[in-house]
């Protein structure tokens, strides 16, 4: 866990940040100077599997190691006695709203950014290998398969592109069990939006988005029955809107979205 703090006396209140599948802390350090800058705190930490945690790269025993790693850092966050914001990106922002369950509502946070939450693939693989994949859940769940991103589908940022290109932190290989278990948190995702926790909610995703299906995405927030959320599509943006070009919109629109409710808090 690693936390970028601002002057007590500027800050407004504290983000948590859940990266998304394959990626790490690193590749959000122009959003975490920006929340800086404007007065917020942030918190985060790399998700098992991935980034600088130990153990078995791209795979993981159940979902649930990914809430046991995110709530010590919601716990944290309410050290601070600030409105707490969590965001969560892709799989990250799946991550993000399926732990609102796992926890307390003492826990929760004032606030729930999605960044292109992975509630649906844009590319299913074939019956075949969906097939193939449950087999080996059982009798090998930690054989390594390619994720099937092709290299760029995150963002059009040329910038962002090379430096991935040069990242070996970066994971490209997946485990049977970690897709049959985004695959069941995909669809209790679906299953529990009418039981969704009634927190202010801002959903806000890539309008080319080539990972994340962007249809259930749509689908997923229209089944919520919260009294404030908010849905944003980024037409040409791919599924990285806070890592695509035209990145300095989307966070204005997103802080937005938080300053006019901290003042409702």
């Amino acid at each position: 866990m690693w936390k970028w703090e601002v002057k007590d006396k500027e800050a407004k209140g504290v983000f948590v940040i859940v990266h998304g599948a394959g990626e790490y802390h690193v590749r959000y350090e122009w959003l975490v100077r920006q929340l800086n800058r404007f007065g917020y705190h942030v918190i985060m930490g790399d998700l098992p599997g991935q980034g600088t945690t130990k153990g078995r790269r791209g795979h993981i025993n159940s979902f649930d190691d990914y809430f046991q790693a995110v709530i010590p850092w919601m716990r944290e966050a309410k050290k601070y006695d600030l409105p707490v914001i969590q965001l969560g990106h892709s799989m990250g922002g799946l991550i993000s709203l399926l732990v609102q369950s796992e926890v307390s509502s003492s826990l929760r946070p004032d606030m729930l950014v999605l960044s292109s939450p992975c509630l649906g693939l844009a590319n299913t693989p074939p019956l075949y290998k969906r097939a193939i994949s449950k087999s080996l859940t059982r009798v090998w769940p930690t054989v390594s398969l390619p994720s099937g991103l092709a290299p760029g589908s995150g963002t059009r940022d040329p910038w962002m592109r090379d430096r991935d290109e040069q990242d070996g932190m970066l994971v490209k290989n997946v485990s049977a069990r970690y897709y049959a278990e985004l695959v069941k948190a995909i669809d209790r995702a679906h299953h529990e939006a009418r039981e969704f926790p009634n927190l202010p909610l801002l959903v806000m995703q890539g309008g080319d988005d080539l990972i994340v299906n962007k249809e259930e995405v749509e689908r997923w927030f229209n089944t919520l029955e919260i009294d404030d959320k908010a849905y944003r599509e980024w037409p040409d943006f791919y599924h990285e809107v806070l890592n695509d070009p035209g990145k300095e919109d989307v966070f204005l629109h997103m802080l937005a979205f938080v300053t006019a409710r901290l003042h409702m808090l």
